[in-house]
């Protein structure tokens, strides 16, 4: 099912992405950072009214199937909870090692927290 371009509130389109190694480089370099258990998340302000997220998952995060997994609940997790990724910056996550398991929920329990004390948003 085709859903039209102004229907997807929650998308995550190629404007929204960190699209090149070189900005996720400079994300990773200059940002603020937070770690948690399986997750360490990089943010830099950029200023404007644009929102960038880069999601990546290295060889030691797992096999593929644990890799893509990660990053599929990443990309979820970020489609949910916009308002804890503010306008004006580009937030890099790396996933260090994915939890055994893992289901959006467990996601949302362990980075919601630790933003919003970190960064504040709703």
């Amino acid at each position: 099912m085709t859903v039209p371009q102004g229907e997807r509130p929650r998308g995550f389109p190629a404007c929204e992405r960190l699209r090149t190694d070189r900005e996720f480089r400079e994300v990773v370099r200059k940002g603020a950072r937070i770690h948690t258990t399986h997750y360490t998340v990089y943010r830099d302000t950029l200023g404007g009214g644009k929102r960038q997220v880069g999601i990546s998952a290295g060889k030691r995060a797992g096999d593929a199937v644990a890799r893509n997994r990660a990053k599929r609940l990443l990309r979820e997790f970020y489609r949910m909870n916009k308002s804890v990724f503010p306008l004006g910056t580009r937030t890099a996550i790396v996933v260090r090692k994915p939890p055994e398991g893992a289901v959006l929920s467990t996601v949302c329990a362990e980075l919601l927290p630790v933003l919003r004390r970190r960064w504040g948003g709703n």
